[in-house]
């Protein structure tokens, strides 16, 4: 059993704490140190005989619990390329998979793009027209809310559909491999498309129901201008905020009854609840 699978079956019980944990792993620092540095960690953390709850107490295995949580991936023990690791998540748009150390990473310029693209907006004689209503502002923003959020979570779902077909490992208490879980799979599938498209279609939603009101304000009145800016601005805190929030919304390591697996993992073990890394 990976360290950081460790990590998160101990320190990953309720939201709160995993909320505190993504805090500090979240540092955009973390993208920069080398592999070496990342392995010096990893060994310290393997050689340490305080438990996981007692060396967060030593500000040294502190920093290198939060330098292999933010770099290693937990259901392969790969080392993360810097650009697709968790912290890199505001400027890029990350599907990590559970049980590979393959990733799709989209820049979050070119994300925002394609929601400004995507606006329910109509240009006419060089001149746009929007709707004017509330009533019609609020019905466009929620249809393309929606869409938005189904594209999100169809986006997860073809990226980590091998999980769908192959499964995922499922581990005993003790971390010893069962076997490969379709059904786990699905389950850890579901739950990341789930997040991932409250994500960022909160995102999307908010700063637009904001833009409606705040266009009318005096400020922006006479300067127009400065709107793409301030919604660009909304929707980079947005994300930002709920970051930290979908990854800790459920553990990083799931849990699933026996019973509920395939029979072949069934006949394999006799204990009654078994593990699996969810994926971010």
């Amino acid at each position: 059993m990976d360290l950081n699978f460790q990590f998160w079956r101990s320190e990953g019980e309720t939201f709160l704490q995993r909320f505190c944990h993504w805090l500090d792993i979240l540092d955009p620092l973390l993208l920069f140190p080398s592999y070496v540095e990342i392995d010096k960690s990893r060994m310290l953390l393997e050689t340490s005989r305080e438990n996981i709850t007692e060396s967060l107490q030593d500000n040294k295995l502190k920093k290198a619990w939060k330098l292999s949580l933010a770099s290693v991936h937990p259901g392969t023990g790969d080392i993360i390329p810097p650009m697709f690791r968790p912290p890199g998540f505001c400027y890029f748009l990350i599907a990590q998979r559970s049980e590979t150390s393959i990733y799709l990473a989209v820049p979050f310029p070119f994300l925002y793009g394609c929601i400004q693209l995507g606006k329910w907006k109509f240009y006419k004689n060089g001149k746009r027209v929007s709707v004017q209503t509330v009533t019609s502002h609020h019905r466009d923003s929620l249809i393309f809310f929606m869409c938005w959020t189904l594209l999100c979570m169809m986006n997860v779902m073809v990226i980590r559909s091998t999980e769908l077909v192959s499964g995922i490992e499922v581990v005993d208490s003790n971390g010893n491999v069962i076997g490969l879980s379709r059904k786990a799979g699905e389950k850890a599938v579901k739950e990341t498309a789930w997040l991932r498209a409250a994500l960022f279609g909160t995102a999307v939603f908010i700063p637009d129901i904001a833009e409606h009101y705040l266009k009318r304000t005096r400020i922006l009145l006479r300067n127009p201008h400065a709107l793409p800016l301030l919604r660009l601005i909304m929707t980079t805190v947005i994300i930002g905020t709920m970051i930290p929030v979908s990854f800790s919304w459920e553990p990083q390591v799931g849990k699933i009854q026996r019973s509920e697996l395939e029979s072949e993992i069934v006949s394999s073990t006799e204990e009654t609840e078994l593990f699996y890394y969810r994926g971010i």
